[in-house]
């Protein structure tokens, strides 16, 4: 039998006092949430449920997942839950791939103000693409936005970021017809570029004015305004990371990218390699040397803490639909540009979501390979506690 594959909760189990004693025991309950739910997951403190063969009884249990979107494991049920609804939006057009990103300096700002600065990335990233795609000189036009925080790299250092999955053209603002952008050419980057950096340094400094923001520690200092407005300045003359990807081959190949994208946590347990004497060794991709392949080796300690430098205000929303595919009229935009491109929709959906209760989906009997395994109850953890106590005392 081989090895047991390494796990961010192996990490924390055995590694997780040690992080609590480097911080004193201050950990915030946010951190603390995520720890114990990435721990618990498909284990016995959890509970469980159980499947049973329609046809020859057989009963599976199975632990169930602690649905925390900051764990390794669960993501690939929202995923397909969350893909399946996005495939009836899908368009016969071109998208383009634009990200957008912030120095260290903004970066540090938002480490201390996450929900303020986080909501003030999304909204000028959005409205750069709007507004700039409205211009005449450019498209002329109303895009629709599927816009994505991450807010790591590959070595789970903090760097926020924003990836926009953007429609290749869009609905005329006289609403008549379809425009297209020229094949393979989204927007000058150098144009989002500049309205970004211009967009997200003002909103800032008006959060700022109106009392949005707070700083501690090494940015205590910017709590006075000359400081602040000295801190901001130079970021008006920094060149700023935009830049906007080939367009997709097709639009199931937009739902190949999402399916990667959408519920990605900051490190996935696939990339662990191993963890001995105290270290955790992980695969990483060095973006600065030509994406160059290799393995890092952290502290433990050290690990635990980067991967909590992701963890999401509560009930902050990180996925978000801007431009003719916002919320309150997505449905009606949608199928008005179906009609400017005469197009129908999608018939099939790549990305069906599993249910276990639904016995059209339901896995197969592993023993009898007729009936089909059918969700018949659910476990309390001191339930299942008793049923593993009974079947270990049925088979001795």
């Amino acid at each position: 039998m081989g090895r047991q594959a390494l796990e961010v909760a192996d990490v924390v189990r055995d590694h997780g006092a040690a992080f609590a004693a480097s911080r004193s025991g201050r950990v915030s309950g946010a951190e603390r949430r995520v720890l114990h739910a990435v721990t618990a997951c498909r284990t016995a403190a959890l509970g469980a449920h159980v499947d049973a063969c329609d046809e020859c009884g057989h009963e599976v249990i199975t632990y169930n997942s602690c649905r925390n979107r900051h764990c390794p494991k669960c993501q690939a049920a929202a995923t397909a839950t969350w893909l399946a609804a996005r495939q009836s939006e899908l368009l016969p057009v071109e998208y383009f791939h634009v990200v957008f990103t912030v120095p260290h300096e903004v970066a540090a700002i938002a480490m201390q103000n996450k929900v303020a600065v986080y909501n003030i990335l999304f909204r000028a990233a959005s409205e750069t693409l709007k507004e700039i795609a409205a211009d005449p000189k450019h498209l002329g036009a109303r895009v629709g936005v599927l816009s994505i925080l991450h807010t790591w790299g590959q070595s789970l250092e903090y760097h926020p970021h924003v990836h926009c999955v953007v429609t290749g053209g869009g609905i005329s603002l006289d609403d008549t017809r379809w425009m297209a952008c020229k094949p393979g050419f989204f927007l000058p980057v150098r144009v989002l570029s500049r309205m970004f950096r211009a967009k997200l340094l003002d909103e800032i400094r008006r959060s700022f004015d109106a009392g949005g923001l707070e700083f501690h520690g090494s940015l205590a200092p910017l709590e006075d305004p000359s400081n602040f407005r000295s801190y901001l300045r130079p970021l008006y003359g920094k060149g700023w990371m935009v830049y906007a990807k080939p367009p997709f081959g097709s639009p199931d190949c937009v739902l190949k990218y999402l399916a990667r994208y959408t519920h990605r946590v900051a490190i996935s347990n696939r990339r662990l390699l191993r963890m001995e004497n105290g270290k955790v060794t992980f695969a990483w991709k060095d973006y600065a040397h030509g994406s160059r392949r290799g393995a890092m080796t952290l502290n433990a300690v050290e690990f635990i803490r980067r991967f909590l430098l992701h963890v999401l205000p509560k009930g902050f929303v990180r996925i978000r639909h801007q431009g003719f595919l916002a919320n309150r009229h997505r449905k009606k935009n949608i199928a008005r540009c179906r009609e400017l491109l005469a197009a129908s929709p999608p018939t099939t959906s790549p990305c069906p979501q599993h249910d276990a209760t639904d016995e059209a989906s339901a896995p197969p009997c592993p023993v009898c390979k007729k009936g089909q395994m059918i969700h018949t109850r659910k476990l309390s953890a001191r339930q299942l506690a008793l049923t593993l106590v009974t079947k270990a005392e049925d088979t001795s």
